[in-house]
């Protein structure tokens, strides 16, 4: 278990780290393309865009692994420590369900629920469709070489759908694991029921 942490750990990290040098690099080309030279690349917007929209589904399912998504514990913090670490545990899963659902809807099926669909079935008809991005194109080089469409395929960009929410959902597995174990306190990082009772501890007092 801890190998394949790290192997995803190191997945996780080395991709946001590419997505951020490659926004960064597109935006500063194309603003000195803009207005030094008065030209630019026409699918530089679009590109950044899909960047930015990989770039959140990857950090979703590592800010899990950091603990930096903010939550509310105000309520669960007053509870007994079996039912806070229950209650966190559920969170956890509930995190689970929501990636699962946002996969593939159709294990809805057990509950008796007439859902279909999800990111998975939504990825498989993109590519079967083969429809292409409006602006985002392959170079010229690459359309004579493969003989390739001229417009970039909607299922390359749309790939993060499942790649990231399966991420998330393995995310949330290890963290209800961690805390079963006693590892971590729960998934989220929200302090605000310490920070509260510190600040008025000398009104409790009175």
């Amino acid at each position: 278990m801890q190998r394949v942490d790290n192997w995803v750990t190191r997945f996780e990290e080395s991709v946001i780290a590419l997505l951020l040098a490659a926004m960064t690099l597109v935006s500063f080309t194309q603003v000195v393309a803009r207005y030094g030279f008065n030209s630019g690349w026409t699918g530089a917007l679009e590109f950044t865009r899909i960047l930015f929209a990989w770039l959140i589904l990857f950090g979703m399912s590592y800010a899990v692994k950091i603990g930096s998504h903010l939550g509310v514990d105000a309520v669960i913090r007053l509870l007994p420590k079996p039912l806070f670490r229950a209650a966190a545990i559920f969170g956890a899963l509930c995190g689970v369900a929501y990636a699962g659902t946002l996969l593939y809807s159709e294990w809805l099926h057990i509950f008796g629920l007439n859902t279909r669909g999800g990111a998975i079935d939504y990825w498989s008809k993109m590519h079967k469709i083969g429809i292409g991005l409006d602006d985002l194109r392959y170079p010229q080089v690459i359309i004579d070489t493969f003989g390739t469409q001229e417009r970039v395929q909607r299922w390359i960009a749309y790939l993060i759908l499942p790649i990231g929410l399966a991420l998330f959902m393995f995310r949330c597995l290890q963290a209800a694991w961690q805390i079963w174990i006693g590892e971590r306190v729960m998934m989220i990082a929200a302090h605000e029921a310490e920070e509260l009772v510190a600040e008025n501890k000398d009104i409790l007092k009175d």
